[in-house]
């Protein structure tokens, strides 16, 4: 015969004569898996049931005071007993009474004084179905609780593949975007050189080249979200560049608004691109202004945050050291349906006409492309948080002066234009003729690397990073590099789409221009790298 195992039996009587705990409690002392606490406060049911964890209650019917039918409404009412097994016991074997018994919850009637076997039978039937009861609803409990935190992560999930391919298809309209402005811009460049226009077409131009450079710091708005702009990273520290943005936040604030920074000591480096970073905290700025209606308190806080804290946004906790920027303040704050939202580019609640809705997704794909964390608390009547964590770097910031923008300046080297777009790639080509440089263009790499490989000398290489055909603008610029060993190379993008970016940072030595340029901007940098290692004329 087969030893049946069951679960442990913790049993309660109650009686209100002490006789009942030998009679019953003779047998069932001697069997495996029960163990009995007696006791005569009826009363007391509830708190002695939870007290040893009862899987059966015992209880006698006629008792002083409370009787077994008050026992069993007082088990039947609370949540935690209110399915524990009651076995009702009576010297009074009537119907009526066993009726009664069942309407109000008991689970099983025995008139005293029952055989010990088939009360120890009883007692383990029912201490098993309450136990298997339990463990079905813990179950079902932990299945609930799966199912939840399997929509959570599917909603993750969904809203993270909706902003990657939000990033895919804004990265793409930006890269064709800045081609188009390029265009527009070269033309009304080269209309300004040429000269012959009147003072009033002349503002006309300048006009429209404003607008050419509205369009590209949208673009690079764009950019910065879908995570395709090349980041001129270096190792900065954090505590005096975010104290040196003070005085200028309350320009941007307005005079009824206060700034307050509260930056911990001894703040650790990071490795950013500093002028995106300022970016991000002057729109973040402007977007608390704005939900501010121009007066109340912005606070910048930044602190270290050690490996092992717990990052925002349930994120996790730390696997690196890193330093947190919190910028805050006190406006109306977002719902729930609106804070989910508010990284998406071109979402917004402002009114038509007043914002881009570029401001939050562009310190999205900044911070990470950066490889950094985002999140946003925000509460109705009680203003919103954007927390922006940074990894720590060890290295130490290097000193450096910006290079004045220098005057449009030409040359007579030869320059090697390649871009695949015919407007974009004739408006360069003139506009460089008309600086003296001597040009040389073609539409695709292959074709620009057959006249390296024929022969072609050339100063410096001016080419596109994506263009179609078999060999890339990498390539070309290698095969350059080994022809023509003094040759410079620049590059020029909408977006460098992963071509030179490593993790979204240009690796050292590499020099990108990005689209659209300007005529002054485009001579600099030529002249900037063709004086590189150029030889010295002795007098």
């Amino acid at each position: 015969m087969n030893d049946i195992t069951t679960p442990d039996c913790s049993v309660l009587l109650i009686d209100d004569e002490a006789m009942a705990e030998d009679l019953i409690g003779f047998h069932l002392s001697r069997q495996d898996g029960i163990r009995l606490r007696y006791d005569n406060r009826a009363e007391q049911a509830g708190a002695l049931c939870r007290e040893i964890a009862a899987t059966v209650v015992l209880v006698d019917l006629r008792m002083p005071g409370a009787d077994g039918f008050d026992v069993i409404r007082m088990l039947r009412a609370a949540p935690d007993t209110e399915h524990v097994p009651i076995i009702l016991l009576s010297s009074e074997d009537d119907a009526d009474i066993k009726a009664r018994a069942f309407a109000l919850g008991a689970n099983d009637y025995l008139v005293k004084w029952p055989d010990a076997r088939e009360l120890e039978a009883r007692i383990r039937y029912h201490s098993a179905a309450y136990q298997a009861r339990c463990q079905r609803d813990a179950a079902f409990l932990e299945l609930r609780q799966r199912e939840e935190e399997l929509r959570a992560s599917q909603a993750a999930l969904h809203q993270s593949q909706k902003m990657e391919a939000i990033g895919q298809l804004t990265g793409g309209v930006a890269h064709d975007f800045n081609n188009v402005l390029q265009i527009i811009g070269g033309n009304l460049q080269l209309v300004k050189m040429i000269g012959g226009v009147n003072p009033q077409g002349l503002a006309r131009i300048e006009n429209a080249l404003g607008g050419v450079e509205r369009g590209a710091r949208l673009a690079q708005h764009l950019l910065a979200f879908a995570r395709r702009q090349p980041l001129q990273n270096a190792v900065v520290a954090l505590q005096p560049v975010l104290a040196n943005m003070e005085d200028m936040l309350r320009r941007v604030l307005g005079p009824r608004a206060v700034v307050i920074t509260d930056i911990a000591p001894r703040l650790w480096n990071t490795e950013v691109d500093i002028g995106q970073l300022n970016n991000v905290i002057l729109n973040l700025a402007i977007n608390a202004r704005d939900a501010m209606n121009g007066e109340g308190t912005l606070t910048i806080r930044a602190r270290n945050l050690p490996a092992g804290s717990p990052l925002p946004d349930n994120h996790g906790d730390s696997g690196a050291d890193y330093v947190l920027i919190e910028i805050a303040d006190t406006g109306e704050g977002m719902p729930e349906e609106v804070r989910q939202r508010a990284f998406e580019p071109f979402f917004t609640t402002k009114p038509t006409g007043q914002g881009t809705g570029l401001g939050l997704s562009m310190a999205y794909g900044f911070v990470k492309q950066s490889g950094g964390e985002i999140a946003l608390q925000s509460t109705v009547g009680h203003g919103t948080c954007v927390q922006i964590c940074l990894r720590r770097c060890d290295g130490v910031p290097a000193a450096h002066a910006p290079a004045p923008m220098a005057p449009l300046s030409g040359g007579v080297e030869t320059i090697l234009v390649v871009e695949d777009e015919e407007d974009v790639r004739t408006s360069t080509v003139d506009l460089l003729a008309a600086l003296g440089y001597q040009v040389l263009s073609s539409p695709d790499a292959e074709q620009a690397a057959r006249l390296i490989e024929g022969g072609a000398s050339i100063d410096l290489l001016f080419t596109d990073v994506i263009m179609p055909g078999k060999v890339s603008s990498l390539e070309l610029s290698q095969l350059v590099q080994r022809k023509l060993p003094r040759a410079k190379v620049l590059f020029t993008s909408g977006y460098a789409e992963g071509v030179l970016a490593h993790d979204g940072k240009l690796p050292p030595g590499v020099h990108l221009l990005h689209k659209p340029y300007t005529a002054e901007v485009l001579s600099a940098r030529i002249r900037h790298l063709l004086r590189r290692d150029a030889p010295v004329t002795a007098a």
